[in-house]
């Protein structure tokens, strides 16, 4: 992993949250930032931790989860490149409700507690680009939660894979895509066991829609695939 410097105040203006700030303000939350690199596999927080700030993510990918009374381990969400994370707990007063590991080599930027919420008190533009922005995260839980609810386990995973391709509604070429991790992890993403996501790759599979080959799947026909019903 590089240890070259990083351009915090440049890679802060790039972010939605920070886009409208001042430089001035700009400034004041980059002398607050600390850059945070993770090897692959590497703990960032754990389960009970008490928030100091939130974190994004500038290269690299990281797992929430947390483990069950059982052992099991459930995936709350993957979060790469241009992503944040652990803005709704600042305001909670409470510690991490799960625990955060790096899945790759990441590069991630710690904004600390004090300065966001200082900012929060001058510039009623930045409170509400983060409520946006917890909002957007809202939304996409509770789409999670109706996919577990209505779909089912070959439908979700089809889903899942065609999010990957970015497919649009009416391609049906062939396409490669690369599973951004392991299918233990996506299953777990999936709320399926990693021996339901393999029968459905092999479903899948033997009616030529795709080919899985370690982590790169190809998806044959788009459309198909979209309309298949197990």
């Amino acid at each position: 992993m590089s240890h070259d410097k990083i351009d915090i105040p440049g890679l802060l203006s790039r972010m939605p949250l920070f886009s409208a700030m001042s430089a001035d303000d700009l400034t004041q939350i980059a002398e607050a930032t600390r850059e945070k690199r993770l090897r692959k596999g590497e703990m960032l927080f754990q389960r009970g931790d008490q928030p100091k700030g939130f974190y994004y993510v500038i290269f690299g990918q990281i797992k929430l989860a947390f483990s069950s009374p059982q052992g099991n381990e459930k995936v709350v969400e993957i979060l790469g490149p241009h992503q944040s994370f652990g803005e709704a707990v600042l305001f909670m007063d409470k510690p991490y409700p799960v625990f955060a590991e790096s899945l790759a080599d990441t590069l991630l930027l710690h904004v600390a507690r004090d300065a966001v919420f200082e900012q929060i008190d001058h510039d009623p533009g930045f409170s509400r680009r983060m409520l946006a922005g917890m909002a957007i995260r809202l939304h996409s839980m509770v789409r999670d939660v109706e996919s577990y609810s209505l779909r089912s386990s070959t439908q979700r995973v089809i889903g899942y894979l065609l999010q990957q391709a970015h497919a649009e509604p009416c391609q049906d070429t062939q396409l490669v895509i690369d599973l951004p991790t392991s299918k233990q992890i996506i299953a777990s993403r999936l709320n399926l066991t990693p021996e339901t996501l393999s029968r459905i790759f092999n479903d899948l599979s033997t009616h030529k829609l795709i080919t899985v080959q370690g982590k790169q799947i190809t998806l044959h026909d788009i459309d198909k695939l979209r309309h298949y019903d197990a």
